[in-house]
Parts: C-alpha cells; structure tokens; sequence
C-alpha cells in the first residue's frame, strides 16, 4: 500500500473511534451502589472475615476491654446478619426450608445469648456460601463477554480500490470487505477474490480446514488461514451465524436450570426436626434457655462447613489432575445424571484428518504411491496434506525432493518426483481431464478423498476422515455399567455420513447429525427436562447447549468461549479426564453425605441431652464444636486421591 493510502486509512482509523462518555460523578456512585448490592453476600463474608480477625486480635493480642472486642462482631452481626435473616425470613414465607433456615435461626439465637462470636462465624458461613454460588452463576454472563471479545469490532471495507476500517454496524449487504490472513471473518460472506483456507469447527462441527475460493459461502467467526480473502458481504453484521450464536447463548443464559443443593435437601428435613424437639423442650420443660441450647447444638456447621470442605477438597483433588471445576454445585450432580451427550468433532474425534483407507489402482505398489504423494504433499498448505505426510512418517518412507511444483487453482497439486509426474487432484477433475485408469475408481464413500495421478495414469484413491479417539469406545462402553448412565447420543453440527460413521466406530446407537445451535440447544432442554444430562464438547457451536444441561463438561482448550459456558474444563484433550472427573465427584458425594449425616445424627443426639437439662448452651456450643472438628476431618478426606480414579479398559 502506498503512503498515501496509509494516511488516509490511519485518518480513517482516528476518525471512526469512539470517543470515551464520561460519566458524571452521581451516575458513577450509584452504578458502583448497584454492583455493591448485585455482590452483597461477597461484601458480607469479606466484612465478616475482617471483623473476626480483628476481634481475635483485640481479644488475644492486645487483650483489650471485652465491650471492645465485641464491636466487631457486633458490627458483624448488624451489617451482614440483619439482611441474612431478612432474606431467610422471606423464604420463611415463601415456605422455602433448607438449611440455611436453621443458621438464620442461630443467628438470632446466638445475639439473645450473647454468643456474638458464634453468630459471627455463622454469618460468614452463609455469606460465603451464597458468594460462591453467585459467582458460579456470573460466569454465564462471562460467556456473552467471550462471544463479543472473539468477534472483531472492525472489518476492512473495499471501495475504489481504497481499504478503509468501519465498524461493523456500517457493513451493508453487498459491501466488498478484506479478510486479512488470521483475521476473524466479521460477516457471512461469499469469496469473490483468494484462494486460502478458514477454520470453521467451532461454528459448524466440521473437522477440518475449509478451502475457499471465488464462489465460496464464508460465515462469521470462522479463523481464515495464511491467505487474503477478498468478499462480498450476504448479511448484515446483526443477522450474521456469529451473531444469532450469541442470541441463543444469551436466551439459554436466561434459562438455566436450577439445581437444589445437597446441603439444602439434609437440610430441608434437619432444621424441622432441630426446630420441633427445640420447641418441645421449651414448652415441656417451660425453660426458654433449653429452646437456644437445643438450637446452639443444631447449628448445621457439618451441612454449612463439611460438604463445603469435601467440595473444596475435591476441586483442589481435580485441579491436581488438570480438571478444572468453574461450577463447584456439578460435582453434587453429575452422579445423578443419566443421559450423556457428546459432541462429535474435537470430542469424540481429535478433530483433524487422518488418513483411513489407500486404494491402490492395478500396476501400482502402495508404499511407492504414499511415497511419491508425501513427497509432493511437503510443499502443499492444503490441510489434508499433514494426514498424508504423517501416514508416510507412520510407515518410515524415506520421502524424495520434488521439482515443478505448481498449484494452479482448482487444477489440484503438480510436481516431479524422481522422475515421475505426480498430480494430486479431485474425482471432478479426472474425469474431466479423462485420465487413463479412471475406470478403477473406487465408488463415493463418506468423508473425504483425494486422487493421486502417476505420469498420467490414475494410482490410487486416498481416503481421510475425521478419526475416533483412541479411548472413545471403551470410555463409551463403561458408561452405563459403571456410571448408570441410560442413554448415550453424539448431538453434531457434521454431516449425517460422517456422524454415523464415528457411532459405529464409538459403539452409539443414537445419533442428531446436521444441527445447529439453536436445535442443539432445544434437545439439551428436552432431554433436561426428563433426566439429567451430561453434555460435552469443545467447539463455540456447544457453548450454547452445554448452559441448560445438568453438567456441561468441556474438552480441551480449544475455545475460550466453550471453556467460559462449561462448568467443568479438562486441559489434557482426553476422554479419560472426564472419566476422572466422574470418580472424584462420586467420592466427593459419598463423603459429603458420610460427614453431614453422621454430624447431623451427632447433632440430634446431643440435642436430646439439651432437651432433657443435661447440657447447657455454652456445653452445648462446645459438643457442637468437637462434631464439626469430626465431620470437617473426614470430609478433609475428599482432598486425597482414591485408589482407583478411571475404570475405564484400556484400549487396544
């Protein structure tokens, strides 16, 4: 480009860019008001940390007066304690009971009993817990913040030969836009100008790399390769692929499912009972004092601490096994689930082709043919070209050096390779060119297929498809028998060929081929509706469908977007992690229960001796601590490796 387009771009540039509203100071304070209120549990359980800290220092270090240390739990109490209770009431009346009623409950009881300390603690127990709920829940928003930040805000518009930046809003149909190597398509388009290649697998749930040339549909979003790409845009930006992706995240965003916690399940028949045999006590004996001591010792600290402690434990146990868990409320649900459903490519493939089958014309040996074809295939970007050189590498063939190579659109790959002429080209194309031999040409077949031509002569047929993991069938088989899971389904945006083709491969018998993600999205819904489900998947086309699932369970690293919509994200591109992580969730589950229905049984014994006068609150509060020390050790338990974490076979 000559200096003079250069300045007029860069004016172009200055002039298009948005100039920074600034806020007056009123709207900023009560924007801030509202975050404020939006995060209000965080703010509670950062308060209540504090204010412990400070009444343990002013109580054990500087010894000062008793008065002053408990301001801070006072403060405690009147500024994170009174909207608790607040919000428990309204639940009260709403006839919503967990176990979260039974703390608000001891909060209350523990200021008539001047035990300012214990409510403290309770305080922040439940502030904590709703913060880490809450985050959970933002990061559906992060999502969308993810769509947006992948998508460009500018496209390069052609006019007069002159490239100029617009924002995206301005592009109209029929606009002729630049889509410079590496850059992000910014709208459906069709190639009139460039030969190149895009990445499109995580829009569509195609595996490979897509050539384009003039003629050529391009969507947005997808990645384009090493080559320019001149289009004529066929959508505005707001009706683009790209953009209806975002509106069904945003719609499934809305509607998630609400999954009841296990503490609020114990908890929903522990704090009737704690509450009855209080009530039972005050009016049989008619001392109020044994009302507050029954409740001191029915704090529900196993329900409110130990699952906590096992959940935590957990994670801590997933992240040392590359597992990371975003949503810490899918590790009490996906041994429920009973449906699993799989994406096809990146999931249960790897997402890159491979060389599956070489048929060979008469008068020609295979290794010669591989050899020759690998050899030329060094010198191509095309994308099934690095599934033919690693068939050779495979194989240990000693490739030669080409001369002549040429590649002259739509003519396919030409060279000299040790004397022969070597042409790599389409089924079209030999016909058209009316080879020799063209007669032994294997019928059509799924997947895709490239055509090596020998000195003239029809060699062989080389067939590719997207290969099934190694592991896929065996993780598959040992789904339903070690899992329970009753229902197994690949849901894909790939062609129905190819779909079929994997569940074979895979041992799946039920198969949604050729979706997209609005439909994805509505069968997860459907089968939610009737089971849990698991989904996994690892393409910006699965985000939408892994939010209204039970469990979405991202494979891989290769979408941000996936990544922020799943609750779970192994690193390692292994099935075996989701395996893994089924194990540690199982355990997790298991020693939750052992710790809170054991502290529990302890709890309501040790409040049949309140009951009865034989213990006191302050007693009451000291038994109550021994059975959290015992419950929180054991559920400590989840943090450990177990001894088998993947039962899956070994493939073979």
């Amino acid at each position: 480009m000559s200096a003079g387009p250069q300045l007029a771009l860069m004016d172009q540039k200055q002039a298009g860019t948005p100039k920074l509203r600034h806020q007056p100071p009123t709207s900023r304070f009560w924007e801030s008001v509202t975050i404020l209120h939006r995060r209000r549990t965080t703010v509670i359980a950062v308060f209540a940390t504090l204010a412990i800290l400070v009444h343990l220092v002013l109580r054990f270090v500087l010894r000062t007066p008793a008065g002053m240390q408990q301001m801070p739990l006072l403060a405690t109490l009147v500024f994170g304690g009174i909207p608790l209770v607040y919000e428990l009431t309204r639940n009260l009346l709403r006839r919503e009971f967990g176990s979260d009623l039974l703390a608000g409950i001891s909060i209350v009881s523990s200021v008539l009993l001047h035990e300012y300390l214990a409510g403290s603690i309770v305080v922040l127990m439940l502030s904590g817990g709703e913060a880490l709920e809450n985050y959970a829940l933002r990061n559906a928003s992060s999502v969308l913040r993810a769509l947006a930040k992948r998508m460009p805000a500018i496209a390069h518009r052609k006019r007069d030969s002159v490239i100029v930046d617009v924002a995206l809003d301005e592009i109209a149909v029929g606009d002729t836009l630049v889509v410079y190597p590496h850059d992000i398509c910014p709208v459906d388009g069709t190639v009139i100008d460039g030969h190149g290649v895009m990445n499109e697998a995580f829009l569509t749930g195609e595996p490979f790399e897509i050539t384009k040339a003039p003629g050529s549909t391009v969507i947005s979003g997808a990645v384009n390769g090493e080559s320019a790409l001149t289009i004529t845009a066929t959508r505005r930006a707001v009706d683009s692929r790209y953009a209806k992706i975002m509106e069904v995240m945003r719609e499934s965003e809305q509607n998630q499912p609400h999954l009841r916690r296990l503490g609020d399940q114990l908890g929903a028949i522990y704090t009737p009972v704690a509450v009855t045999i209080a009530v039972l006590a005050w009016v049989v004996s008619g001392e109020a004092v044994r009302f507050l001591a029954v409740l001191v010792i029915a704090t529900p600290c196993p329900l409110l601490i130990a699952i906590p402690v096992a959940i935590i434990g957990s994670v801590s146990l997933a992240a040392r096994r590359s597992i990371v868990v975003k949503n810490p409320a899918v590790l009490e649900q996906i041994t429920e689930c009973r449906t699993a459903i799989f994406d096809k490519t990146g999931t249960l493939t790897y997402g890159e082709p491979k060389l599956t089958k070489q048929l060979i014309a008469p008068g020609f040996a295979q290794k010669e043919v591989l050899t020759l074809a690998a050899s030329l295939e060094l010198y191509s970007k095309h994308p099934l070209a690095r599934a033919i050189l690693a068939a050779a590498k495979a194989e240990r063939l000693h490739l030669q050096q080409a001369s002549h190579v040429s590649e002259p659109p739509g003519q396919g790959l030409r060279g000299t390779v040790g004397g022969h002429d070597i042409q790599i080209t389409s089924r079209g194309k030999l016909f058209s060119q009316k080879t020799p031999g063209a007669e032994h040409l294997p019928p059509i077949a799924g997947g895709l297929e490239c055509i090596v031509v020998i000195d003239g002569k029809f060699a062989a047929t080389f067939r590719l498809r997207d290969a099934p993991r190694v592991e896929g069938r065996s993780f598959i088989q040992h789904l339903g028998p070690k899992h329970q899971f009753r229902r197994i389904m690949i849901l894909s945006g790939d062609r129905e060929s190819e779909v079929r083709y994997l569940a074979e491969q895979v041992g799946i018998t039920e198969i949604h081929a050729e979706q997209s993600p609005e439909q994805k999205l509505a069968i997860v819904r459907q089968e939610t509706a009737a089971a849990k489900t698991l989904y996994v998947g690892d393409g910006i086309n699965d985000a939408p469908a892994m939010m209204p699932a039970t469990v979405g369970m991202a494979v891989g690293q290769n979408s941000d977007v996936t990544a922020e919509a799943a609750d779970v994200v192994a690193m390692e591109n292994s099935l075996k992690k989701v395996d893994e992580f089924m194990h540690i969730s199982r355990r997790m589950r298991s020693i939750a229960l052992q710790s809170a229905v054991g502290g529990m049984l302890l709890s309501i014994g040790g409040m049949m001796f309140a009951a009865a006068g034989f213990l006191a609150p302050v007693a009451g509060a000291i038994s109550q601590e021994i059975i959290d020390v015992l419950a929180v050790l054991n559920a400590l338990r989840a943090a450990f490796p177990p001894k088998v974490i993947s039962d899956m076979a070994e493939p073979t």
